[in-house]
């Protein structure tokens, strides 16, 4: 009997972020022999970046699992309801019901840190009159807000690079939920300064994840990279069994 094919592990960033917040967790998913691709998220839509990263699953051969950090869970929410996404992991990230939002799911929960330390700048949207809102994190507080266990150094560049969030984002409702009906773990962030982790608690348990929690700033992927690829490993071997 042949054994099921090893699946591609797609890495999806959040707000604020790059593919590079997963720097720590790429090389040591290589070393077990996994395909990995870390696409980088428009993070001007939520429907947008769904599709685009749905885009790229599809032309991925074999099972994929599907790993989102904070706004890339919301992302995968909708993104996984692609055929071959055979598992999703969630890390310090938002689990929406099918037609939440993420300006819902969050409003049930007091603010973190994070909401003082928004800046929101316009841009231009094309074929548009009207600006379009990015949000991005003040550079002085995000080290505190999102990286407090990360090196204050890398903190900092990090800061200087990040990746705003169009507002829309904020706003879009989820047209799927794939944890319904694909297997889901999630990653609680317990020190998270940027989402509530009462959010991520109550996502994870009304999809009835596989859940475990680290004591962990935002950027749990940086500063526990290790927990994060076990987790991932654990969905990758449940797909392979």
């Amino acid at each position: 009997m042949s054994r099921p094919a090893k699946p591609t592990v797609v890495l999806v960033h959040g707000a604020f972020a790059d593919a590079s917040s997963y720097a720590q967790v790429v090389p040591r998913l290589i070393a077990r022999g996994l395909d990995v691709v870390a696409p980088a998220v428009p993070n001007r839509s939520l429907i947008g970046d769904a599709a685009y990263v749905a885009s790229i699953v599809r032309q991925i051969p074999g099972p994929v699992v599907l790993v989102g950090h904070s706004y890339g869970g919301a992302v995968i929410t909708v993104a996984g309801t692609e055929d071959n996404v055979k598992a999703l992991v969630y890390l310090a990230g938002y689990a929406l019901e099918e037609g939440e939002s993420l300006g819902e799911l969050q409003g049930r929960f007091p603010d973190s840190d994070l909401a003082a330390a928004l800046v929101r700048t316009p841009f231009p949207v094309e074929g548009s009159t009207e600006n379009g809102t990015d949000v991005s994190v003040r550079p002085d507080k995000f080290p505190a807000v999102f990286a407090a266990d990360v090196d204050v150094r890398l903190a900092e560049v990090l800061a200087v690079s990040q990746r705003p969030l169009a507002a829309q984002a904020f706003a879009d409702a989820a047209p799927a939920a794939a944890w319904r009906t694909t297997p889901s773990w999630g990653l609680v962030a317990s020190s998270d300064r940027t989402i509530n982790p009462d959010v991520e608690r109550y996502g994870y348990q009304r999809a009835g994840m596989t859940t475990v929690e680290v004591d962990s700033s935002h950027l749990v992927m940086l500063s526990h990279p290790q927990r994060v690829v076990d987790l991932i490993e654990e969905a990758v071997r449940a797909v392979s069994a």
